[in-house]
């Protein structure tokens, strides 16, 4: 299983909204196969700034980043997009590693 977890800084007039922009991103990708898991947590103390949570199949996670609806939602053009403040930041944890990684996915065995 990869578990992806990515921070996104979202323009404060719009931190409220966010569940609402991220709707149908948010459903289609439940709905892909090999999907484990995948959920938003608003974080308690910035406001502004959301965590999603992913987990795939080691065999899905690949099609799920190539997907359509992945590709649209982080168009410049899209609305997710366009509520950012910046770059979302992926981040991670190993398991049986050394620690917390700056970037990239955590995989589980």
């Amino acid at each position: 299983m990869i578990l992806i977890v990515v921070k996104f800084q979202v323009k404060p007039e719009l931190a409220d909204q966010w569940p609402a922009i991220t709707a149908d991103f948010t459903e289609a990708t439940r709905a892909e196969p090999g999907n484990k898991w995948f959920d938003w947590s608003r974080s308690l103390q910035d406001p502004n700034e959301y965590v999603l949570i992913e987990a795939f199949d080691d065999d899905a996670a690949g099609p799920h980043v190539e997907s359509g609806h992945f590709q649209q939602a982080v168009s410049s053009d899209g609305a997710m997009a366009q509520a950012l403040v910046s770059t979302p930041k992926i981040i991670s944890r190993q398991i049986e590693g050394e620690g917390w990684e700056e970037m990239g996915e955590m995989k589980i065995s």
